[in-house]
């Protein structure tokens, strides 16, 4: 598994997802055209507009789908297996179920910030805390996202996790170029996707399972090990509560940024109890596992995966 950058060595990167893909290598695209965005940024700063409200402008959605275009192409071209992460737009969507629809192997993920939090975010005197590749789109395209994984189109929801404090983000001497991205996710994605997803009749329990679990142990090649209950697999169970209310507040994160983009959201829907490999480590909002006892699992060599269809 590898994460690659789109830039201007075209020839390169068909070759190297020629021979990674007959090596049985999965390949993890950020999607957006580096030639574009340097310019933009570049010309943005130059005219004095780069301050961190016109993040979006420089990060337009073209960006995207000229970069998934490309992503589509080389897939096609070589039957290399691609995963876009982090897709932020309907426009790029399109064309990536376009292509899923003619059978290439091709793998969609999003992320918490981009289906909770539209552009107007950048509006605010804040705006640096909502920085993140791609960045935040519009309504439309939240709604796309959500539809996408209603669709099974959109295969994962990832937290692309950042650690970075407030001050870190909103430092004043920042711009549309240097700004600095990541965003605390992981402790509260799955609460927020189930409270904002499931209880609002978006998407079903058994798509949420889908994209936090059963998804991406298939496409990653970990499956049936994780991302099922069954006789063989490590015995990982999430004992959830639908009904449990909790205001998602800066002073219970655990994360190293000790802040979250959604403080004071009141979110329906939390685990209870957390098993992994037969052993409960988190419990009634309380972290009870050894420190020391996780394990990295292998990947194996990546095979199509098949996916169940979801209600």
């Amino acid at each position: 598994m590898r994460e690659t950058y789109f830039d201007t060595n075209a020839v390169g990167f068909v070759k190297a997802f020629r021979l990674s893909g007959g090596a049985g290598i999965l390949s993890m695209i950020h999607c957006e055209d580096a030639s574009i965005l340097a310019d933009l940024g570049e010309t943005m700063v130059a005219d004095g507009r780069g301050s961190l409200q016109n993040l979006g402008l420089s990060r337009p959605v073209i960006t995207e789908v000229l970069a998934v275009q490309r992503a589509v192409a080389i897939s096609e071209a070589t039957g290399a297996p691609i995963y876009v992460v982090h897709l932020s737009s309907e426009r790029a969507l399109r064309v990536l179920e376009e292509a899923q629809g003619r059978g290439l192997p091709i793998y969609v993920e999003t992320r918490p910030m981009l289906i909770h939090l539209s552009d107007e975010r950048f509006l605010q005197p804040d705006a640096g805390l909502y920085a993140g590749s791609p960045p935040l789109r519009s309504k439309q395209d939240t709604d796309a996202l959500w539809t996408g994984i209603a669709r099974g189109t959109v295969h994962t929801v990832g937290t692309d996790h950042g650690a970075r404090t407030r001050e870190e983000k909103t430092d004043p001497s920042l711009n549309v170029v240097t700004r600095r991205e990541g965003v605390s996710n992981i402790q509260d994605y799955r609460a927020m996707l189930f409270s904002e997803g499931v209880r609002t009749g978006r998407i079903s329990m058994e798509q949420f399972v889908a994209v936090t679990s059963t998804n991406p142990a298939k496409i990653f090649g970990l499956y049936p090990r994780k991302g099922t209950i069954q006789a063989g697999s490590d015995a990982d169970v999430v004992i959830w509560d639908p009904n449990l209310k909790r205001t998602i507040r800066d002073a219970d994160e655990l994360s190293a940024a000790h802040w979250t983009l959604y403080n004071g959201w009141e979110v329906t829907g939390w685990p209870k109890t957390t098993i992994r490999r037969g052993e409960i480590v988190y419990e009634n909002g309380k972290i009870v596992g050894r420190a020391g006892t996780g394990k990295v699992i292998p990947q194996a060599r990546w095979t199509k995966p098949a996916f169940v269809s979801t209600p």
